[in-house]
Parts: structure tokens; sequence; C-alpha cells
């Protein structure tokens, strides 16, 4: 008799695939309840996969534009930055007119303008107007029949900005962290690179509450100290920034029959506070930056639009700039920023450079690179902790806080007009 033909095995396989059947059931009906198919509920923010317009984007170091052509994308949207001959950046759509050659391949052949590789096409910088046409001569008639989209820049923090939009631009220093509009004495290093994932997923990552705890206790950044195992948070509107603030930080746990699990270990840093509130996410320090401390942000963990995450430590503050270049790409633009003066500077940047750039802004962020390379969402299945993305997306939902129309539908939607 074969296996198949035991009553006892039969009825014993037979249990099993109901098993089976029931745990995918319970399985489909959690997802059901608590799972989301897709992005519908935020309409704006489902649609913003190549980022959001009418705002501005920090897309190169200043020290890496000169006067010769340097190609970025941006939103979709291909540009060529050159600086002229006074030191003035300019942004131009990155095409030449003539054929669809890049212009960022060509080069300076008059002060300020760039001329195409192919055939010469020259173009101003500041206007973007076609002003020579070498192989066809000085007397070309071409010349004032062509031209090139130009794009607002600035300059600030050692970057390069570069306003994307389809209105006349908001002041830079509208949109910059207010502790960057008018600050001391400030040293900065970071880091600019491209990196395949979707830049609201980088956004939601970098506000996210739950993985820094765990993913980044193995980092050579994070090694030696102690990190939480798990907290309870809230999410505060302040502004225009969202703020993470703690309620609960929990150091170790009993898990109710698995047992306790904690980040503790001999050679680990413990924490100087064990509960309230502090700067960074280690338990505190004993000396906070002044500058810092006094700007009393409400928690150390905030993010405001288009996609700028202000981290603030005890001795410095790190941003994060998510900066979308396309569908599925995202500039990354970690700064970190020390508000220190002579000696205490020279000693940041040897810091920097020595070490902590690797550390930070290399092993500890590339951390964040590789989950949200791997993150595949929608669909997904959301827990308390996520509080911190469902508020990010609802501050996209709210729209751009920086448009004059926005800003005047908003006063009349209060005033009851």
């Amino acid at each position: 008799m074969s296996l198949t033909d035991d009553p006892e095995s039969s009825s014993t396989t037979e249990a099993r695939v109901a098993a089976v059947m029931a745990r995918r059931r319970r399985g489909d009906d959690a997802r059901r309840a608590s799972g989301r198919a897709d992005w519908s509920s935020w309409p704006e923010y489902e649609a913003a996969d190549k980022g959001l317009r009418d705002y501005w984007y920090p897309v190169e170091w200043s020290s890496e534009v000169g006067r010769h052509p340097v190609g970025v994308r941006v939103c979709g949207e291909d540009l060529v930055l050159q600086r002229d001959e006074q030191g003035t950046v300019y942004a131009l759509h990155d095409r030449c007119p003539h054929r669809g050659v890049p212009l960022s391949l060509g080069k300076e052949e008059f002060p300020g303008t760039v001329t195409c590789p192919y055939h010469a096409w020259t173009f101003d910088l500041a206007s973007g107007e076609l002003v020579a046409v070498i192989t066809d001569g000085p007397d070309s008639p071409m010349c004032g029949k062509a031209n090139v989209t130009t794009y607002p820049t600035a300059e600030a923090v050692g970057l390069v900005w570069v306003f994307v939009g389809d209105r006349e631009p908001h002041p830079l220093s509208d949109q910059l962290p207010e502790e960057l509009v008018d600050p001391p004495a400030y040293a900065v290093g970071g880091r600019i690179q491209d990196r395949s994932g979707d830049w609201r997923l980088y956004a939601e990552n970098g506000f996210d509450e739950g993985h820094a705890k765990y993913l980044h206790r193995t980092s050579y950044w994070r090694i030696f100290k102690t990190m939480p195992t798990w907290n309870k948070v809230h999410i505060e509107r302040h502004g225009r920034w969202i703020y993470r603030i703690e309620d609960e930080r929990h150091w170790e746990a009993d898990f109710p029959g698995l047992g306790r699990w904690s980040n503790d270990r001999w050679w680990k840093i413990k924490p100087k506070q064990q509960q309230g509130k502090m700067l960074g996410n280690t338990g505190g320090s004993k000396k906070n930056d002044s500058y810092i401390a006094g700007q009393g942000l409400p928690g150390f963990a905030s993010l405001s639009l288009p996609g700028v995450l202000r981290i603030a430590y005890p001795q410095f503050i790190h941003y994060e700039f998510y900066v979308p270049i396309e569908s599925g790409r995202t500039k990354y633009v970690g700064v970190m920023v020390q508000f220190k003066t002579g000696f205490q500077r020279a000693a940041f940047f040897l810091k920097y450079l020595g070490g902590i750039r690797w550390l930070f802004h290399g092993n500890f962020s590339s951390q964040d690179h590789w989950m949200v390379e791997h993150t595949d969402a929608p669909p997904e299945r959301l827990y308390r902790p996520d509080i911190s993305l469902i508020e990010w997306r609802r501050l996209v939902e709210e729209g751009n806080p920086f448009d004059p129309a926005s800003a005047d539908h908003a006063e009349s939607t209060e005033d009851g007009r």
C-alpha cells in the first residue's frame, strides 16, 4: 500500500494543507484590513515620481562649477551649469535646438557664452539667446531666432541651487533651514551622489522612526554607541516643518516567549541620558553647541518640503536634500554643518576629511541607499512608527508653502472668504 493509500497519512496531509490555507486566509484578511495597494489616498504624492516643481534644488558643489559646462539632471529635466567671467553661475536647458546635442559637451568660446560642440551654435548664458553660429559666419541669419530655456540660480551653503518650476521663484532664503539664513561662521562637509531609488522613499527613510535603531546599529559610525531598542513618538507641525517628538525611549525590551533584546554591548558607550528631550538619538551630550541649542527645535529630527531632512546633533546639524533626478533616481546631497571658527573650524575639517566623511556620509549613509534601493512599495503594510511617513505624505498633499497662489488660497479659506 502506498502512503497516499494510508488513511492516517492522508488525514495528516489534509490537516497540514488546511492549516496552511487558514494562515493564508488570515494573511489575506490582514492585508485587506491594513494593507495599501497604492498611494491613491495621496494623489499629489503618487504623481510626484519625478519630483515637486516650483522649488529650489541643490544640484552641485559651488567649487565644481566653473567656466567649463557641467551637466546635471533634475526633476526629469537636463540642465547645463556654467559661470561667466564675473563668477556668476547660470543654468540653461542642456539641449541645442539645432540637432539636440547636449550643450554640456561644449565649451566657452566667448566670455559669457556656451558653444555647442557639433556646429558651434553659441548661446548667451544670461538670456539663453543664440548670439553666434561660428560655422555660419558673423552674419548668420539664425542669430536672435533661437534660444534655450534658462533657470534661476543661487548659491548657499557651498552649493549651487537651481529653481525648477513654472513661475517666478521665491527667494532661496525662504526655503533654506532658518538657522542657515543668517548664521554665525560655520564649516561644511558633505557628499553628493546620484543613487538609484525613488526620492520619496529616501525622504520617508530619512524621517522614519523605526529603521535607525536596528539598521544603523551595525554602521561604523554607531558601532561604539548604544542605540535604543524601540521608541514611541508623535509628529508635531511647527511652521513648514514636521518634527518627530519622542514620547518613550526603551534601551532594552522583553519579548514574550522570545527573550530580551538590546543593542547594548560591553564595548558600547552608555547613554548619558535615559529619557527626555535631547539632541541626537544615542542619549544626548554633556555639552551642546550653543547656537544649535538656541534654535529651540522641538525635536532633533525634522522634515520640510520639497524633501529636506534636518537631524540636529549636539555639535553639528546634518541635512539631507533628496533631489529627484528622474523617476527612480535621486541625487543624494548630504551636508554636515558645524558652527565653529578658528582652530575649531580647522579641526572639524581635519576630522571630517580624516574619517567622518567615510564613516557618516559613506558607510552610514550607504545603508540607507541599500535599503531604499530594495524597497518595493506600494503595496505596503504600515505599523505604528510609520506615523512619521504618513504625516510627511500629508505635508506634500497640502501643496507648496512658497507659492503665492497657494498661500492666498489658504488665507482665504481660513478667513471663510
